[in-house]
């Protein structure tokens, strides 16, 4: 919408325009960042981070508005009429460093949406719908296409846009199985769902409480079962990773937490920026683009892409090593690393990981080594020392390994820069910006993308560089040692057993955890065959759109997540394999074709990928107005 806005304006257009804006929840804030929610529910990026209005990459000017950041500062100023007394209290306390509740980023949102309604140029109309489209239809006789409504009406549009973000989707067989059984045995099992539309008083106080996963959507979980029932957090005086204790309110169940690594995601390091001021990409960087880029789809992760990231990763941590601990590594290793890292980069030394071994282990303290892969498995997979694996007698044991790990990292996070394993992540995350724009619209082969990207550099980066802020790693730290919170165990295994809820893991030697009740602390899937969204449901049923397919080393097609649409400005494909005229899509449903971009837009962005969305957006409102 804003985007069309300010093209409108920008052409002169003398064309009427008549928008029609569905959504059975307030324009803005839409359902995600429903204004009204917890404040306990944070978000996951800091302040100077989003934006809605584009400040860069767009020739059409914006009407209206300004980054959250801007907003953030002018409000805190002169306060807008809409702001609430709580609104009011955050923003007070809030930095430009700091994580904003998701219900003052939805209060932006909607404050946004007013600025822009109040500009709305002559020749143009805005119509709000508080209700779902349930169905995009051709209409042959007139041209464009009738959008049918849940309440009934009908509208007729020349174009349309489907920018319908997270919906509600399908269980997978194994979670279906799970809610079944919990059923037939009169338990409580609370399936994938955005936190703010769960009713959290259904699980009671002093009861177990299994939850699976332990991203994002956890510590979600974790603040409304705690401070969400009275229990505070206090500070104790003591440094970075014992800096908490929690205070029982006495309303809190027994919780589980439980994932495939057995730990929650990396803290995020307390920078002043989203990306290390000290960490450069010296191999990832424009000259390599540029040549994977000619490539074509040609291209693969692991032989072309990972061998440069993975160097920048290694120059990142060992020179942050050598400058804030000299003393564990000899003075020869920088120059000697560097040399290295520039040798074999064709990938025709098939010899140079053993070489890469032999330097480290003659220049670099045994305990400092770093073992990249071996930081997404803390339990079973020592970090900093290859072919050391945790075994575990107890759940106490390995309730104080967890506890070890979530103050080591909190305490790396409160080191920021000079923290050389953040380091190590921080130019993981820069590099993952460059690869966004590298992989979009099929600039990797389908093997590359299904075995590679998909099949194991997505997890082990989201788990490093897609993290929480540190404070929730303070707290459940302190949660742990409140006796408030313990964790399963790595590769957990979850089924009902003797009426209970149990699960148990491989590497911890002690009897199951066994619970009535189970939380599945995951997002919805974003999987447009699995959609539980009627609007989805009847364009693939339609055949107005269709699943992209690709194939894998195997030969077996698979079916992907996201639409299979044309290039930019992205319309699906319809069940023969011709792009839909008139008909847009933007955001989440791109994922077979795009990789994290469609989701938020960076204020001020590094990388092009930081505001891939807005160019999507400005792409999509320059066809239509064409």
């Amino acid at each position: 919408m804003e985007r069309l806005l300010a093209q409108y304006v920008n052409k002169r257009s003398a064309h009427e325009l008549h928008i029609h804006l569905v959504d059975p929840f307030p324009p803005g804030a839409g359902h995600v960042w429903r204004t009204g929610q917890s404040r306990l529910y944070l978000m996951n990026t800091q302040s100077f981070f989003p934006t809605l209005i584009p400040d860069q990459g767009v020739s059409a000017l914006p009407l209206a508005g300004s980054s959250f950041n801007e907003w953030r500062a002018a409000q805190r100023e002169q306060p807008a009429d809409m702001l609430t007394a709580e609104d009011k209290a955050e923003l007070a306390a809030l930095a430009a460093t700091g994580f904003p509740s998701r219900a003052l980023y939805g209060r932006y949102l909607s404050w946004s949406f007013e600025r822009l309604v109040a500009q709305l140029p002559h020749n143009v109309t805005l119509t709000v719908h508080a209700t779902e489209a349930k169905r995009v239809a051709r209409d042959h006789e007139n041209g464009g296409f009738d959008v049918a409504l849940l309440d009934g009406e009908k509208l007729h549009a020349h174009q349309v846009v489907l920018a319908v973000g997270h919906v509600e989707s399908k269980l997978n067989p194994a979670q279906r199985a799970l809610r079944d059984d919990a059923r037939a045995n009169g338990l409580t099992y609370l399936p994938p769902a955005v936190p703010n539309d769960v009713n959290w008083a259904q699980l009671p106080a002093g009861a177990t409480v299994l939850v699976r996963g332990m991203g994002l959507n956890f510590f979600d979980v974790l603040g409304q079962l705690t401070e969400g029932r009275g229990g505070t957090f206090e500070p104790t005086g003591q440094p970075a990773g014992e800096a908490l204790r929690y205070v029982a309110s006495g309303q809190e169940p027994v919780i589980v937490g439980a994932s495939r690594r057995g730990t929650p995601y990396r803290a995020k390091a307390e920078l002043q920026s989203y990306y290390p001021h000290s960490v450069t990409l010296r191999f990832l960087g424009e000259d390599a683009v540029a040549a994977i880029k000619a490539m074509g789809a040609t291209a693969g992760f692991d032989h072309d892409i990972w061998p440069l990231l993975h160097r920048d990763t290694l120059w990142a941590y060992y020179t942050t090593l050598a400058r804030t601990r000299p003393e564990t590594v000899s003075a020869q290793l920088l120059p000697e690393l560097d040399a290295l890292l520039h040798a074999g980069l064709d990938g025709g030394d098939p010899g140079w990981a053993l070489r890469l071994k032999d330097l480290l282990v003659q220049h670099v303290h045994v305990d400092h080594i770093l073992d990249l892969r071996g930081l997404a498995r803390p339990l079973t997979k020592h970090p900093l020392r290859p072919g050391t694996n945790h075994r575990f007698s107890s759940h106490a044991q390995m309730d104080a390994a967890v506890l070890a790990y979530l103050s080591a990292d909190a305490a790396g996070s409160a080191r920021g820069e000079d923290d050389p394993v953040k380091m190590a992540i921080g130019a993981l995350n820069a590099g993952r910006a460059i690869i966004k724009s590298l992989v979009a619209d099929k600039g990797i082969t389908q093997v590359s993308w299904l075995g590679e990207l998909r099949g194991w550099f997505e997890g082990f980066v989201e788990g490093l560089a897609s993290g929480p802020p540190a404070v929730r790693m303070e707290q459940l730290a302190a949660l742990v040692r409140a006796g408030v919170v313990h964790f399963a165990g790595p590769d957990p295994v979850f089924r009902i057993e003797h009426g209970l809820f149990s699960v148990n893991s491989p590497w911890v030697a002690d009897h199951p955890w066994e619970a009535s009740y189970l939380v599945e602390a995951l997002a919805p899937a974003n999987q447009i065959v699995n959609s539980d969204s009627l609007l989805l449901t009847n364009l693939l049923a339609d055949g107005l759109a269709r699943p992209r397919v690709m194939l894998p080393s195997d030969g077996e097609p698979v079916v992907t997540s996201g639409l299979d649409v044309s290039a930019p400005p992205y319309r699906p494909l319809d069940g023969t394999g011709v792009p839909v005229d008139g008909l847009y899509v933007l955001g989440l449903q791109l994922s077979s074709v795009q990789w994290g971009t469609a989701i938020a837009a960076e204020a001020s962005a590094k990388y092009r990928s930081g505001y891939r969305t807005v160019l999507d957006a400005d792409a999509i409102a320059a066809d239509i107005l064409a």
